[in-house]
């Protein structure tokens, strides 16, 4: 079951996208990633590129989010997402991008977010490319991006929970 952890939609059940495997982030590693941005999220304009479900994104709309921007290519995330902003009434706070979340990331200019998220599958390399692309265009003041822990994808931060990483990438002052 997936759920909001905390803030204004606390236990909240988020529907998944139907006939796809989505490997939605565990509570463990959305609370603890939750707590280290946790002074970056209220008033924040969010980015959640590979957004699946919309997870994280509504996690940060629940957080005090200003709003959320979502990056999906998968007709059934699509949808998925649609329904949950439209379970929390949070449309107005909610822009859907029907994209190549790296293709959108790649064209996105310095400063665009305030804090950006990224699941991408973890048997690509996509992980690693998004932190090359945010290096060389920092395109929010903190990105994270959740990716297998056996993989160093060269961040700032890296912390593993079990089998899963997040690492963490903030762009200069």
């Amino acid at each position: 079951m997936l759920r909001i952890i905390a803030g204004e939609f606390k236990g909240r059940r988020l529907k998944t996208p139907a006939g796809r495997t989505v490997r939605p982030t565990g509570d463990r590693v959305k609370e603890a990633w939750f707590s280290i941005l946790q002074q970056s999220i209220p008033d924040a304009r969010v980015l959640d590129l590979y957004a699946g479900s919309g997870a994280l994104g509504l996690e940060a709309l629940s957080r005090g989010a200003a709003q959320v921007d979502f990056v999906e290519n998968h007709r059934a995330s699509l949808a998925a997402i649609r329904d949950n902003a439209a379970t929390l009434k949070v449309e107005a706070r909610v822009t859907i991008h029907r994209s190549d979340a790296m293709r959108f990331a790649e064209r996105l200019q310095p400063g665009a977010y305030d804090i950006a998220f990224a699941d991408p599958p973890y048997a690509s390399e996509d992980a690693a490319h998004l932190a090359a692309v945010f290096r060389s265009a920092p395109f929010a003041q903190v990105f994270s991006v959740e990716h297998s822990a056996a993989r160093d994808i060269g961040g700032d931060d890296t912390r593993r929970y079990g089998d899963t990483a997040v690492t963490f990438l903030y762009a200069p002052q």
